[in-house]
């Protein structure tokens, strides 16, 4: 991986914060086709985000432990456990 992908996916997970959001939404905002960044993929990879489904409302996205860690340990912010991203 690249060094600019790195700050990315703290980034992203920072962007994501303590609730989780809609899937549609995170994808709007951080999906990409180039292969140079692969941003997305590389976070949901390394398990530092979670995928939900809650009926009748549709899909998740939130930060998980490992991707709380990974950005204390980087970037010292913490985001709160939530129930749904324990």
């Amino acid at each position: 991986m690249t060094d600019t992908v790195e700050p990315l996916i703290l980034d992203l997970l920072e962007w994501i914060g303590p609730e989780a959001r809609p899937y549609a939404e995170v994808m709007e905002a951080w999906r990409t086709s180039c292969p140079r960044l692969p941003v997305w993929e590389e976070a949901s990879a390394r398990g530092f985000v979670t995928r939900e489904h809650r009926p009748g409302v549709g899909a998740f996205i939130a930060v998980s432990r490992d991707g709380r860690a990974h950005l204390a340990q980087h970037r010292g912010t913490s985001i709160p456990r939530t129930e749904a991203t324990s």
